[in-house]
């Protein structure tokens, strides 16, 4: 009896767990990014600010638009992108790119477009609202050498 018991509340939870994904669900993060390494030998350490929104055309398949700040060493970092993301609806992994517009504030002032691949995990607190961890890598296009970086970012998401 346990057994039936514990088997049918899993489906109930797992049944409910998805309906994020559904087709014109929106959706709202805030994130820590940084912690992550780049291919400057003067980089240091970094910490920044994401902000996203997205809106989901499709099961499974969403638009965002990103604004992020981030500070390293002896600068600030100001990011715009808009981009997608796929959602694997059996288990909440994510996989995303956007294009972003970055303008790194140093004393010669530098404006980059950046490819940024990610792959995440939502591990949902409740229907609605979402911790996600993931791996990034934002690949300058104008300055590979000096603006490629590879992060980690952690957010909470909320999905209405």
């Amino acid at each position: 009896m346990k057994k039936i018991i514990l088997s049918l509340l899993f489906a109930v939870v797992s049944m409910g767990a998805f309906a994020q994904f559904e087709q014109d669900t929106k959706y709202v993060s805030a994130s820590l990014t940084g912690f992550g390494m780049s291919w400057q030998d003067n980089a240091g350490f970094e910490l920044g600010l994401d902000a996203t929104g997205g809106y989901f055309v499709a099961d499974s398949w969403m638009v965002l638009g990103q604004f992020g700040w981030a500070h390293r060493k002896h600068f600030n970092e100001f990011n715009l992108g808009a981009g997608v993301r796929y959602y694997m609806q059996q288990n909440g992994l994510f996989f995303g790119s956007l294009l972003k517009y970055n303008h790194v504030g140093t004393q010669y002032k530098n404006d980059n477009f950046l490819v940024s691949p990610e792959v995440g995990y939502c591990f949902y607190l409740n229907n609605h609202v979402s911790i996600e961890p993931a791996v990034y890598i934002d690949m300058c296009l104008n300055h590979f050498a000096d603006y490629t970086k590879i992060g980690l970012r952690i957010g909470f998401g909320y999905y209405f």
